[in-house]
């Protein structure tokens, strides 16, 4: 089987956050570079998709914050353009409990198509696999004015795996996002330092 390609997901916006969520720490460490160290473990090409803060190489969504289906858009063709043919890795920045595990049981998933994780029924589309024959429908999508992955997971087949399923290798904290400050307390997240004259989200 072909290597599969990662692609993190650090464009986003992080209105509601006020710091960039790539920048937030976990162990001191920042989740930017946590993310890149843990797609680079599994796949080939390994990339950022966003503003290139990590040492992956970085490519951009068209226009920038467009969304993660444009994100998936832009480094699947980037993956192409490198000859990666095994499907695509997808990981958003701002899941901080994500680990190898989790990330290498969905590359190697059996099932022919998408992987897609589901939490209490809901769908976890920034943690999950796509296949190649995937990628063309995404662009499509894309090239029609579509933003959201629901779009994509209502237009290829796709393999839903419940916990019972992802129990093994992850706990349902593995599925957390951290968009607001009350989320980044919670996960115990710690906040970049302050920029100078930059006011802190810390008590929001």
């Amino acid at each position: 089987m072909p290597p599969i390609a990662g692609l993190l997901l650090t464009g986003g916006a992080s209105s509601r956050l006020g710091v960039s969520k790539a920048e937030l720490l976990r162990d001191g460490e920042r989740l930017a570079d946590r993310g890149a160290r843990l797609v680079a473990a599994v796949s080939d090409p390994a990339l950022e998709v966003g503003p290139g803060v990590t040492a992956l190489p970085a490519v951009r969504e068209q226009p920038a914050g467009a969304g993660p289906l444009a994100a998936l858009v832009a480094g699947a063709h980037e993956a192409t353009r490198r000859h990666a043919t095994g499907g695509v890795l997808l990981l958003a920045v701002d899941l901080p409990f994500v680990d190898i595990p989790l990330l290498a049981w969905l590359a190697e998933h059996p099932a022919p198509g998408a992987v897609v994780p589901r939490v209490d029924g809901v769908p976890q589309p920034l943690c999950a696999r796509y296949a190649d024959s995937d990628l063309p429908v995404a662009a499509r999508l894309r090239a029609a004015g579509q933003s959201s992955m629901r779009a994509l997971l209502d237009a290829v087949p796709v393999t839903y795996v419940d916990e019972a399923d992802w129990r093994p290798v992850a706990d349902r904290r593995a599925f957390l996002d951290v968009d607001t400050a009350a989320a980044v307390r919670r996960a115990g997240l710690d906040w970049p330092a302050p920029s100078p004259g930059s006011s802190s989200p810390r008590a929001s």
